[in-house]
């Protein structure tokens, strides 16, 4: 019997032969991980020689590899006729009887060693799955909730029918794998009631860009299949493995799913219900069950010594966490970092919908709507695949499509990671895809602007470039960047920067937040009963609405600063005009209207004023939370728009009274270097701020008297104005002279080669970039330290 029957904990990941990479893989952690505290549900593994006693006892080895022969490879005209007649073969076939003694023992010890064992989850493991340079997830079949020995056997024997899946089948043949050289091996686990709880995937690396210190968990309502096979948008989870290690606050982000299906237990296998709507609205994890299994994650990542994908599941009568999967990462993980490819729409396009975007890529052509693989024929090379969901039976046909769309699905649905393994384009979840392209149409798909992606119409021109650092050259002068979008972090850790100079608060509050800070803080005296019920379905998750704010601002600037870790991140706090901050949820009941909001109550005026000082109040927790709850001491923090020395002083002692107090912790306080008061009086701003910015586009237009926003005045907004750079020149001697830092963040050095060359000229500390002026705005420093003009 110990030949074709193992124990998990008699397993280990040297029998990969023996039961495959996914069963050797779950021994491994039963044997070596179990003293970390890491739950794995106990059960066993039929082995590759009981596969091949079935496969000998049947004499069906002549039979398959003729039947594989006669298959078409080179337009897999007859895999799908092919593949039935195979698994047919099989599902037809006899167990020897040896093996269904063997099985039916081994259900029974289970049984005793697990005491209450309602039903059993039943997955294949091919002898060569799973390996780093091979992975075969997805490819063969699973089965839940199995309830008796008779059951069980006939389940094993469809495992091994899995075996010839068409996908799979497709697979191998696009992976050099001969098919009659691969067994199957069939693991036994007990159940986790997850159906009563939750269940979901883990990524012990962020799955788009390959970020390697976060551990990305995606979790819903009920069975794990929902999550994995993208049916749900779940819950989002970024953590932080640094803090995890320092036990500090770890997690980075946590997006809402909608959640709309749970799948549960049927009289036998499974079955979707709908999610009661306030099941949807709630977090399917709590913050300690997610600390808890991103520590777990570590841990599996640091025992096999790589990036791990994992299927985690929460018993819901037991009320503990359960991994039950591993397996190598093998997208990122084998990927060359060195050439950071950049993609960037050079015209804009009317959007049809949108999604999440996989992947930082754009692509184009013409859409093609298809209901099923069955319609792959419809598909032609380049053309944009267009569909409800997808899933492993898909994969044959996705490798021709230029793009990815979807009506369903999150991060790590099938899509997502098909794409990220064919680096091909993709944006998923967009609800409505199916109804709103019409088939045939042109369309372009970008994933190229943050964690949103876009499907426009027509085929828009974009541009690529490819950022090289040992080409670009390091120049003395720091290099820094602009950001706004917090996600942008993993994307552009890995570009060759000193840190970000300037990461705007506005954008979180805009995009994520959506509500006036006002609003939140005075929730109860609001008089608008429809704002008071926008407010409660956006922060239906959140007890606290004070803390919704607090929380999300945190984890948003917490995200980037992780990211450059320990690189300085400067923060600019909110800087809102009043018609800006009118635009949010209860926006209007706290906002007057002005005349001219570009010079009016905007920035440090803010501040200390009643109309906003509880506002910014939790600002300043947030940031407190970054620097002292997650120590992430590299944020550096910049007071906006500060007309006076003695308003600077007010917002310090504001910011002291909210527990932030220069100096403390290393905590630094910029000051925007954007008036003419902040130049002419540099002097004594210096004597009160650590250090300067200059915003380029607000100085350019104060010292010219241009509304930069007036097309009437547009051609006499120039940087190239003798006075705006005699401005520019005497705030970088005055803060140099002060010995303070100063630096500079515009579209302007990298648009014009003169304006970076008079700069350098003047010794300024650092520049910073939007991203896609980055590799331009290198160049033309290099040129102008070489001595270019």
């Amino acid at each position: 019997m110990k030949n074709i029957i193992l124990a998990l904990h008699e397993i280990s990941n040297d029998d990969t032969a023996t039961v495959g990479g996914k069963n050797a893989s779950l021994g491994e952690m039963v044997s070596e991980l179990e003293s970390e505290e890491i739950n794995i549900p106990d059960g066993f593994a039929t082995t590759a020689d009981a596969y091949w006693m079935f496969i000998d006892h049947n004499n069906l080895h002549q039979e398959l590899a003729d039947l594989l022969d006669k298959l078409d490879k080179k337009e897999y005209s007859n895999l799908e006729k092919t593949g039935k007649k195979l698994r047919n073969k099989i599902i037809q076939a006899e167990m020897p009887e040896e093996l269904v003694h063997a099985i039916k023992q081994a259900y029974k010890e289970l049984k005793k060693r697990t005491k209450e064992l309602s039903g059993v989850a039943v997955r294949s493991s091919a002898t060569a799955e799973d390996l780093p340079e091979a992975s075969f997830a997805g490819q063969h079949d699973s089965f839940m909730n199995i309830k008796d020995e008779d059951k069980l056997v006939e389940t094993v024997k469809k495992c091994y029918a899995s075996l010839f899946t068409d996908r799979a089948i497709k697979y191998r043949e696009d992976n050099g794998f001969d098919h009659m050289d691969i067994g199957l091996s069939a693991g036994i686990q007990k159940m986790v009631r997850s159906d009563l709880a939750s269940a979901g995937v883990a990524f012990t690396i962020e799955p788009d860009t390959g970020f390697d210190d976060v551990v990305f968990i995606n979790s819903s309502w009920g069975l794990g299949d929902n999550v994995v096979g993208g049916v749900v948008q779940g819950d989002q989870f970024y953590i932080y493995k640094r803090n995890l290690k320092e036990n500090k606050k770890a997690i980075l982000s946590k997006e809402l799913g909608t959640k709309e299906k749970t799948m549960v237990y049927a009289e036998e296998g499974t079955k979707n219900e709908d999610t009661p709507e306030e099941k949807r609205h709630t977090f399917s994890l709590s913050d300690e069950e997610v600390t808890t299994l991103a520590r777990w994650c570590a841990k599996i990542e640091d025992h096999y010594g790589k990036p791990q994908d994992i299927e985690w599941a929460k018993d819901g009568k037991l009320d503990k966490l359960f991994v039950v999967q591993a397996r190598p990462e093998t997208v990122h993980s084998a990927q060359d970092k060195q050439g950071l490819k950049q993609y960037s729409l050079e015209t804009e396009g009317e959007v049809i919908t949108a999604g999440h975007a996989i992947g930082d890529k754009i692509a184009a052509g013409k859409a093609r709507i298809l209901h099923s693989p069955e319609e792959a024929d419809q598909l032609q090379e380049g053309e944009v695949l267009v569909a409800k969901i997808t899933n492993p039976d898909w994969d044959p046909i996705i490798k021709k499509a230029s793009a990815i769309i979807t009506d369903s699905g999150g991060r790590t649905s099938h899509a997502a990671i098909v794409a990220r393994e064919l680096e091909t384009v993709a944006v998923v979840g967009t609800k409505n895809a199916t109804e709103t392209i019409e088939d045939g149409q042109e369309v372009t798909v970008s994933a190229a602007e943050g964690q949103q992606g876009k499907i426009y119409e027509g085929i828009l021109e974009w541009d690529e470039k490819e950022i090289s650092p040992d080409k670009l050259g390091d120049p003395e002068t720091e290099i820094m960047l602009i950001l706004a979008d917090p996600h942008s972090g993993y994307q552009y850790a890995d570009y060759p920067v000193d840190g970000v100079g300037l990461l705007r608060l506005e954008f979180a509050i805009n995009n994520t937040i959506k509500i006036h800070p006002m609003a939140l803080a005075k929730y109860d005296e609001l008089k608008n009963e429809e704002v008071q019920d926008q407010i409660s379905k956006l922060t239906a998750a959140w007890k606290d609405k004070k803390n919704y704010f607090i929380e999300k601002l945190s984890m948003a600037v917490g995200t980037i600063a992780a990211c450059f870790y320990p690189r300085p991140v400067i923060v600019r706090m909110s800087d809102f005009k009043s018609n800006e901050y009118a635009g949010l949820v209860g926006g209007e009941q706290f906002e007057t209207k002005e005349a001219n909001p570009m010079l009016g109550f905007r920035g440090a005026a803010r501040y200390h004023h009643e109309n906003y000082r509880e506002a910014f109040r939790l600002e300043c927790q947030a940031m407190r939370v970054v620097r002292e709850d997650m120590g992430l001491e590299n944020v550096k923090l910049m007071i906006p728009f500060c007309r006076t020395v003695e308003e600077g002083e007010k917002v310090l002692d504001v910011m002291s009274e909210y527990h932030l107090k220069q100096g403390e912790n290393g905590l630094e306080i910029y000051v925007m270097s954007e008036l003419p008061s902040n130049v002419i009086g540099a002097e004594r701003f210096a004597e009160v701020f650590d250090g300067f910015s200059i915003g380029s586009n607000d100085l350019t237009q104060l010292v010219l008297g241009v509304d930069r926003d007036s097309d009437l005045v547009s051609s006499i907004f120039d940087e190239h104005n003798a006075q705006v750079k005699e401005t520019i020149a005497m705030a970088i001697q005055k803060a140099q002279k002060a010995g303070k830092k100063i630096g500079l963040c515009g579209q302007a050095p990298s648009d014009f080669p003169d304006i970076a060359t008079f700069l350098v000229q003047q010794n300024i500390d650092s520049i910073s970039f939007n991203p896609d002026a980055l590799i331009k705005g290198i160049k033309n420093v290099i040129a102008a330290e070489k001595g270019g003009s």
